[in-house]
């Protein structure tokens, strides 16, 4: 199994895409899960979806939208409120994992890496075979 993660974007309106998705295929969705991370003194959350494979597929697409919205434990806000309520109509829980941020890596494929590391640990995606 083959996973990437793929970035729709750093801004606020990403997140509606990102929800979009998850509303259309609510069926593929895995997991839901917040990163949280600290940049410049700001609390911010990146918001991402784990998909199943497509059917007969190896490869396993990690929707994200990158450290856009404040952590909402610091600044309740209404786009991880929607994003909560989709992956809870998904019938999923959203998981929570504190991250170091991404510019503290030279590349962000690094930084996706390390993310990819910390869900294959924690069993949320399975390793490569």
């Amino acid at each position: 199994m083959i996973q990437k993660f793929i970035e729709l974007g750093e801004g606020y309106a990403d997140i509606y895409e990102l929800i979009e998705l998850g509303s259309l295929m609510p069926e593929r969705i895995q997991h839901a899960i917040a990163f949280y991370s600290e940049v410049n003194g700001k609390p911010l959350a990146s918001l991402s979806l784990v998909m199943k494979p497509a059917r007969g597929d190896k490869f396993q697409p990690i929707y994200i939208c990158r450290e856009g919205i404040p952590n909402p434990h610091e600044q309740p806000n209404k786009r991880f409120d929607l994003f909560k309520e989709m992956a809870e109509n998904a019938g999923k829980e959203v998981a929570e994992f504190t991250i170091k941020p991404s510019r503290l890596f030279p590349e962000t494929e690094l930084f996706y890496q390390h993310l990819i590391g910390i869900l294959r640990m924690n069993k949320f995606i399975a390793p490569l075979s």
